[in-house]
């Protein structure tokens, strides 16, 4: 597919932290990247709300593809999520007090969604211009797999012909002291190469 707009998502700040990496990647993407638009949307940490965000942001932009961001503090790499499973289960409270134990995204919905995005191509092309890059196999059962979960389950009813998928980045460097890192340089180079990818 030949893809020529690309919505590019981030998630606001949560759990205590004063910054989300996510989000401060996002908001340094260039509207272009060759003939590829990029156009970009805040997304809130809170079940629900979260969709609304940005399933109102698709209708708007009606992109060829969708990218979602968000931290995973503690791991090493930038990791492209394989699957969303039909949970919600939160260890933590979003940031309006919400914490879903064992409950369905969707009452009716697949059981899960696999990626639409090229993941395994969006990791070596990042490993080969020397960025720390994984496949994952498990988006969680927070906000992250929440929205990974409402735009393909989405995509699936309504929109066949749009890609969509989640990226998970590790913390910044100010963030932690004890935990792997990522130089925001470093990530914002791994999404402008993952977006190169999935619209070629």
């Amino acid at each position: 597919m030949d893809t020529k707009k690309i919505l590019v998502t981030g998630f606001d700040p949560f759990g205590g932290e004063k910054i989300n990496p996510a989000l401060e990647a996002v908001k340094q993407l260039p509207n272009r990247i060759g003939d590829i638009e990029i156009v970009t949307c805040e997304i809130p940490t809170v079940f629900g709300k979260s969709t609304n965000v940005l399933l109102a942001a698709i209708e708007k932009e009606r992109p060829d593809a969708v990218l979602c961001i968000g931290q995973a503090g503690g791991r090493p790499n930038i990791t492209v999520e394989r699957v969303a499973i039909n949970c919600e289960d939160a260890k933590i409270k979003d940031n309006e007090g919400n914490q879903p134990v064992d409950s369905k995204i969707a009452p009716d919905g697949s059981a899960a969604y696999f990626t639409t995005l090229p993941l395994k191509a969006m990791v070596q092309d990042m490993l080969a211009v020397g960025i720390p890059a994984a496949v994952s196999n498990s988006a969680g059962t927070f906000v992250c797999n929440h929205i990974m979960y409402s735009v393909l389950h989405y995509a699936a009813q309504n929109r066949p012909d749009m890609i969509a998928g989640f990226v998970h980045i590790p913390y910044l460097p100010q963030q932690t002291t004890d935990k792997p890192s990522m130089s925001l340089d470093c990530i914002l180079k791994g999404l402008e190469c993952m977006i190169k990818t999935i619209a070629t």
